[in-house]
């Protein structure tokens, strides 16, 4: 059902806004005893699902007994984060998720059923699982809360890949990323209907009908007029419906289509958000439709210290480096260390350009050699900071003192960026 429905493309919605929103909406819903939250981490900092989830607390007062944040293989939400992203909640409700270990395996998608979906891009079983929490804690509600933006795994981000994959167990991950990745990036992103979006609806529709589960979901804009932030729109139900409003408004507002490729691209990545190429290679994945053949992507990098969240990720990142979608493909099959980590062989294929463009990492913690041994070009930070300055630039084209050309994002997690002749 679909119990809260407020977008367009012109909507600004406040905090009393999203507030009287959610509160009506819960009302809805009837009696609640046992309510858990699963929001999102720091890297969506700007969802308001921070607000949100303070709202859905005050609602509920006491009969929120877990927060759980849906951070997949990230790391574990530090106190300062917390407080930076959910305010004066107290740390007691908090939870951490456990991807190697706390998971309950709901189910599995049958590997012929996984090769239809997916057009033979992958023949393999997918395992639907979440977090222990949620399956034996014995909720009578769980609010999956989030944004809805273009994403390089399953078209959007969100909805059912907020809880199968941010609550997700390895296996689950590891399975729907390497089926993005194989599948094709560039035929994924800013799509709402994709093999692993299809893949974990099945999983949902047959494995997971006895989860409380409704999906609160906001899409969230940069206003071309001051630059800030807002929300265009609130959407809030238990099926799939309320994804595919959001998705719809999220394409509208999130999604830049260009009339011609870029041959430069600086990025810009918040520290409080990026601080690994894990997470900063969004910088590529949302910019790699936009540019041009022999371009050229400079991704400043205050913060970037380290390649993978996890420490058995960022191992298998520094062996075998960001070399291209096909030596990728090559090494799986020749390596059982990667044939079981396919989350990361997904994202060293994301990472690479294939050739097509260089990528010039500025990272403030990773040495020239560590960036040089992955495949990436190095630049000292300062350097760059001086030359790109972020506090003097704008999002978009831009002609520098000097006569350079940039084409300048502040934040790759807020949207996707594409050339027309690269949607494919």
């Amino acid at each position: 059902m679909l119990y809260c429905s407020r977008g367009s493309v012109q909507d600004i919605l406040s905090f009393a806004d999203l507030r009287s929103g959610l509160h009506e909406t819960l009302g809805l819903l009837g009696s609640k005893k046992k309510v858990l939250i699963v929001p999102p981490d720091i890297t969506r900092v700007h969802s308001q699902a921070g607000s949100l989830t303070r709202f859905a607390v005050q609602y509920y007062g006491s009969r929120v007994t877990d927060i759980l944040p849906a951070i997949g293989t990230h790391d574990p939400m530090t106190d300062g984060e917390i407080a930076t992203m959910y305010g004066d909640l107290p740390r007691s409700l908090f939870r951490k998720h456990d991807f190697r270990h706390a998971i309950a395996t709901l189910g599995e998608v049958p590997a012929e059923v996984v090769r239809m979906l997916s057009g033979g891009a992958v023949d393999y079983p997918v395992p639907i699982q979440v977090g222990s929490l949620l399956n034996d804690g014995g909720h009578d509600l769980i609010l999956s809360i989030g944004q809805v933006v273009p994403h390089e795994v399953a078209g959007m981000a969100n909805h059912r890949k907020n809880i199968f994959v941010g609550t997700g167990g390895v296996d689950g991950i590891n399975r729907t990323h390497f089926l993005g990745a194989a599948y094709g990036m560039e035929k994924i992103m800013g799509r709402a209907d994709t093999p692993v979006r299809k893949v974990l609806d099945y999983g949902a529709d047959h494995f997971a009908r006895h989860l409380p589960i409704v999906y609160v979901l906001t899409v969230v804009d940069r206003d071309r007029s001051t630059g800030g932030l807002v929300v265009r729109g609130l959407y809030v139900g238990d099926d799939v419906e309320c994804f595919t409003k959001a998705a719809a408004l999220s394409l509208e507002v999130n999604f830049t289509l260009l009339e011609q490729p870029l041959r430069k691209v600086v990025v810009y990545l918040e520290p409080s958000e990026f601080k690994s190429t894990w997470l900063g290679n969004k910088s590529i994945y949302r910019t790699r439709m936009a540019i041009a053949d022999g371009g050229e992507l400079i991704v400043l990098a205050p913060a970037v210290s380290k390649f993978g969240e996890d420490a058995g990720i960022d191992r298998l990142i520094r062996k075998y480096g960001y070399v291209g979608t096909q030596q990728v493909l090559d090494l799986v099959s020749k390596h059982e260390d990667l044939r079981n980590g396919l989350s990361a062989a997904a994202h060293l294929m994301h990472g690479s350009s294939d050739g097509r463009f260089s990528i010039t990492y500025c990272p403030s913690g990773l040495s020239r050699q560590e960036i040089e041994s992955v495949n990436f070009r190095y630049a000292p930070l300062p350097d760059m900071l001086r030359r790109y300055d972020p506090a003097s630039m704008r999002d978009g084209m831009q002609v520098l003192p000097g006569g350079e050309e940039v084409f300048y994002i502040s934040n790759p997690a807020l949207g996707l960026w594409a050339h027309r002749d690269r949607m494919v």
